[in-house]
């Protein structure tokens, strides 16, 4: 029985905040976000599917991802909801796309969060292996299913 890893890449612009931050990352800034999903699974052998020897068509991860991941997180703002009243009203009244999220929108928490909700949007045959999100080209965060079981 071989598994096969797949990977597709996926881009999305997105700006955010870190609360209490001692840099300047606390103010309000954007980055041009790659996001690297790569899925695990054995190749589909029913000779009468169109899938035949796909993990996974990458058309059917392109939609779930972009739908799940990069259409809610591109072009919109992301702040802490530890940031309190003030903070939260002045970004209600200057952008339209923004979320208040319960932990800290950093590279790390952000991976986790897309983790968790991709694992729900995969078909039953296939598995998350692994997500890298690049926040610059020299920096990025990584999830690995085996680093969290």
């Amino acid at each position: 029985m071989t598994k096969i890893r797949v990977t597709k890449e996926f881009t999305f612009e997105m700006a955010h905040a870190l609360w209490n931050y001692d840099g300047p990352c606390r103010n309000i800034h954007g980055h041009s976000y790659k996001l690297y999903v790569t899925v695990r699974g054995q190749t589909l052998e029913n000779s009468g599917s169109t899938k035949m020897g796909m993990v996974i068509d990458f058309t059917d991860l392109k939609e779930i991802v972009n739908k799940n991941i990069v259409d809610y997180f591109d072009h919109s703002v992301i702040i802490s909801s530890k940031a309190g009243n003030p903070e939260i009203s002045h970004v209600k009244k200057m952008f339209d796309k923004f979320y208040i999220v319960d932990y800290q929108p950093t590279c790390e928490n952000l991976v986790t969060h897309m983790a968790n909700v991709l694992i729900q949007k995969l078909p039953a045959h296939v598995e998350l292996f692994s997500l890298k999100l690049c926040e610059t080209a020299t920096s990025y965060a990584e999830w690995y299913a085996e680093d969290n079981q």
